[in-house]
């Protein structure tokens, strides 16, 4: 029996596994995959040493945590040909990855009461730094709960919620880093706008918001209060935030977020 099945290979897929192995949390031979593409299977294999198996059914029948890590569109072919393993013994847990399943649509989709463990991981986690909301169903058990945390934190943070708070996850920290991404690539081309080399502008770029959010971190407090401490008065800060206002930054951002929410619970 392996102790963690994946079905789907993909970025997240291998986002877990690497995070899980790398800080020692599991072990190459406690873990099997299977995807629909061979490649991508034989592909993590490789990479990790893990089990290589021949079909989603089997990953399901052979493995204790059962991990969806397929698109939302795939989620309702990939339990009608789980769904019996899954629930065989009735002490499996299965693990989703996508917006819009929640413990009582992957329930209901299961055929029943299931131990289910609703996770959004977002794709730092590929980098070791992911950010992980997750809530489980009432037969899973606080050690249970516990473990499923731990490996959740072997690559990155991992954040118990409310189910009620779920979606509203997906916009503040599931799909909020291609927002972030968007404002990076923003501030890199308008340094190359002004001559600067576009290498080095994503660079520089991407480490002056990586050490904006250390400061909200570690110093507390309101950021706008830490806004607030690099705008001089009369300077160039202020012109720029002035300007951002102008165009309406903070809406956007807010109805990004809202409307990241409303398709998460859509879909």
């Amino acid at each position: 029996m392996f102790k963690v099945g994946f079905i789907g290979g993909g970025n997240m897929a291998s986002a877990i596994i690497g995070g899980a192995l790398g800080s020692g949390f599991l072990t190459p031979e406690s873990i099997a995959v299977s995807d629909q593409s061979p490649q991508a299977t034989q592909a993590l294999a490789q990479k990790f040493g893990v089990a290589a198996l021949g079909s989603n059914r089997e990953v399901a029948a052979r493995s204790w945590l059962i991990v969806l890590a397929v698109k939302p569109q795939f989620y309702g072919e990939v339990i009608e040909q789980v769904r019996a393993e899954a629930r065989e013994g009735g002490q499996k847990i299965v693990m989703t990855l996508a917006p819009g399943w929640t413990l009582e649509r992957t329930q209901a989709a299961f055929g029943g009461p299931l131990k289910v463990v609703r996770s959004m991981p977002n794709t730092p986690a590929l980098v070791g730094q992911g950010l992980t909301g997750f809530c489980v169903s009432e037969l899973v058990t606080p050690a249970e709960t516990q473990w499923v945390s731990a490996l959740l934190e072997s690559f990155g943070k991992a954040e118990p919620l409310p189910k009620r708070l779920m979606d509203t996850f997906s916009g503040l920290c599931g799909s909020s880093p291609a927002f972030v991404f968007m404002m990076i690539e923003a501030l890199a081309d308008a340094a190359v706008l002004d001559g600067f080399p576009r290498a080095a502008a994503y660079n520089l770029a991407a480490q002056a918001v990586l050490g904006s959010a250390q400061m909200v971190l570690e110093l507390g407090g309101h950021p706008g209060a830490l806004k607030d401490m690099v705008c001089s008065p009369g300077g160039s800060t202020i012109e720029g935030v002035r300007t951002l206002e102008e165009k309406g930054m903070r809406s956007a951002f807010i109805e990004a977020a809202l409307r990241t929410n409303a398709k998460a619970r859509e879909l």
